[in-house]
């Protein structure tokens, strides 16, 4: 099938090099990869440049997750699949887009697939953690039937490494233009309640975790608060996670007791400011605009929506 790649990029770093590198390693070649660089400072461009990518230049203060992605599925029109990566994603085999893109030759009713995502090798333990709970072993597909048991989770998606069937991004209107976070569920939900099928792959598979700080934490789940409360349809049709968090704090607890016991009183810590940082999202109509943008991850986005 044909396919693209897109990639938003900022500053990308020495990672950023290794993520373009495992792409042109690939045994499929896609038709192209395009990158969407808010202006970076950094060599950035002229690691994209060098490969051989597709570049475009955008002001760093323009940057949305789902409108700038938009941006580019807009540009490659005719390409049958959209593969999105983030900058800090590097393809862990020589074969991780050929895999992904397989479940859209085999079913036609598959519109969107989900790689695994591995800790990076300098991932702390509460990252590899993360990446063990939320990215299992076994590859699974979903659909509306799996909502009563499932809940929030049958619309799991991460553009940080996932793809979705062109025909239907479009039909279905790509991603919300002006969203905090969380266009990949946003899409995949519509999806799902469209009909259609979604993917998780875990035989495709890219590096990618973060070492966050509690700090961190807080603004990141600030941010899936505002977007819950932004999106309540998703909720409302689909549910809510079922008691996920707290299976994944004693998920947690049980992995660092075995293997990392120092870590305990962070996770603990690091728990508090996720579900405070969901909860004040959620609320974040009755804060002052100052402190959303302070609280935030995504600082763009309160100056794009300050009143």
């Amino acid at each position: 099938m044909k396919f693209s790649v897109v990639i938003p990029t900022y500053n990308g770093g020495s990672v950023w090099k290794k993520c373009a590198d495992s792409i042109s390693s690939q045994s499929i070649k896609p038709e192209a990869v395009y990158v969407i660089d808010s202006s970076s400072s950094d060599k950035t461009v002229d690691t994209a440049i060098s490969r051989g990518f597709k570049v475009k230049v955008i002001s760093s203060d323009d940057f949305n997750h789902g409108g700038t992605r938009n941006s580019a599925a807009n540009d490659l029109y005719d390409t049958e699949v959209l593969v999105f990566l983030t900058q800090d994603a590097i393809l862990s085999s020589v074969f991780s887009l050929s895999k992904i893109i397989a479940y859209f030759e085999e079913d036609e009713k598959v519109v969107a697939v989900c790689g695994r995502q591995l800790p990076h090798d300098d991932a702390n333990p509460l990252a590899i953690h993360a990446r063990l709970f939320n990215y299992p072993e076994e590859s699974c597909v979903k659909s509306a039937s799996d909502i009563p048991m499932l809940g929030i989770k049958t619309a799991f998606m991460s553009n940080s490494f996932a793809a979705y069937r062109s025909k239907v991004f479009f039909e279905l209107g790509g991603f919300p233009e002006n969203t905090i976070l969380a266009e990949d569920m946003y899409l995949t939900a519509k999806m799902i309640r469209a009909g259609y099928k979604v993917v998780y792959c875990a035989e495709a598979a890219v590096k990618h975790s973060h070492n966050y700080t509690p700090w961190q934490e807080f603004q990141r789940y600030f941010d899936i608060g505002v977007f819950h409360a932004c999106e309540p349809w998703i909720r409302e049709q689909f549910g809510g996670a079922g008691g996920e968090g707290i299976r994944f704090l004693r998920s947690e607890l049980t992995f660092l007791w075995k293997k990392a016991p120092l870590w305990i009183p962070r996770s603990l810590i690091t728990s508090a400011c996720k579900l405070f940082g969901y909860k004040l999202g959620q609320q974040y109509r009755k804060l002052p605009w100052s402190w959303c943008s302070s609280f935030s991850m995504y600082k763009s986005y309160w100056l794009q929506n300050k009143i």
